[in-house]
């Protein structure tokens, strides 16, 4: 029988680091997200259905205009494309870690990536709820998705790394 699982927002974060000329890393989030999974009972290497969205306009880097950059046309073109999607694919448990293979779509580009999942239990709150907790790490081109803007420094150094790092808290709740 199928389990449905949906993302717990408070108890969840989704985050995202860059370099910033090279020398600093910024750090972002997406305030407004969703998450879909659907298993087997409690088996989440059976899931058959993982499902993320993330709204564009909810980044945040903790400086609105860098956000503002962010959603602009240079980047993430929020107007155009106001999700970020994944769709999982395939769930490749081996105890308490995985690897989740599915299809990241950014500005209607969509690649195919990997992401590390460190898988922490499944336990019953104080109020009845199931709920699963999972680490989520990966990494990703950001000019593979259509992400090119960048400046150059007078002394050569690029001001905005390709490489993105991706870190997710999730805790999902069992439905009803």
């Amino acid at each position: 029988m199928a389990t449905q699982w949906k993302i717990d927002p408070t108890h969840s974060e989704i985050l995202f680091k860059v370099k910033h000329l090279m020398i600093t890393t910024v750090t972002g989030s997406f305030k407004q997200y969703d998450l879909a999974v659907e298993t087997e009972g409690d088996n989440f290497a059976t899931a058959n259905k993982i499902e993320f969205s993330a709204d564009i306009n909810s980044i945040n880097t903790n400086n609105e205009q860098r956000d503002t950059h962010l959603k602009s046309a240079d980047f993430f073109s929020a107007e155009e494309h106001p999700q970020l999607l994944f769709v999982g694919n395939k769930y490749e448990a081996s105890g308490d870690e995985a690897k989740l293979h599915g299809t990241l779509t950014i500005r209607g580009v969509s690649k195919p990536i990997t992401l590390k999942v460190e898988f922490a239990g499944i336990v019953v709150d104080p109020y009845g709820q199931t709920k699963a907790g999972f680490t989520v790490d990966g990494k990703v081109s950001r000019k593979e998705f259509g992400l090119t803007w960048n400046a150059v420094t007078e002394a050569g150094s690029v001001v905005v790394s390709d490489e993105i790092k991706i870190h997710a808290e999730v805790q999902l709740v069992k439905q009803a």
